[in-house]
């Protein structure tokens, strides 16, 4: 090994690099096919919870060979895959629910009946009823 003349550090040989960077090579995949893993995995519960599943632990019956990641970072095939196992396995799936359609209830507060906007029958039992409270 050489010395650098200004820092008196040994330079590393060639095979010292090409070792360095097989290992960076391996690290680079590695870290690579994780993200890959977790892009699935997010994108498989999130097509999980349009779906209607109940329980995201019915996403480990899934083959993860069975999606793909595409080279453009999109995911194919989880749309199919939840559609087949919500067909094999409907218990994993809960009913939609209407209760997201529901409109809102108005804003406003609720207001008595005028005097005026009244007819006389409706007139007559709204001032029993009061005078009934006191």
């Amino acid at each position: 090994m050489s010395e650098d003349s200004e820092t008196g550090d040994a330079a590393p040989s060639i095979e010292e690099l090409r070792a360095q960077t097989e290992a960076m090579r391996r690290e680079l995949q590695s870290v690579q096919e994780t993200a890959r893993a977790r892009i699935i995995r997010a994108e498989l519960k999130a097509e999980a919870v349009r779906a209607g599943m109940i329980d995201l632990d019915g996403l480990k019956l899934i083959e993860p060979a069975e999606v793909k990641l595409s080279e453009a970072g999109e995911v194919e095939g989880a749309a199919q895959v939840m559609a087949k196992l919500k067909r094999d396995k409907p218990w994993l799936f809960g009913a939609r629910s209407s209760s997201s359609r529901a409109t809102p209830p108005n804003a406003d507060p609720p207001r008595a009946k005028r005097a005026t906007e009244m007819t006389a029958d409706e007139y007559r039992a709204a001032r029993a009823d009061l005078l009934r409270r006191r």
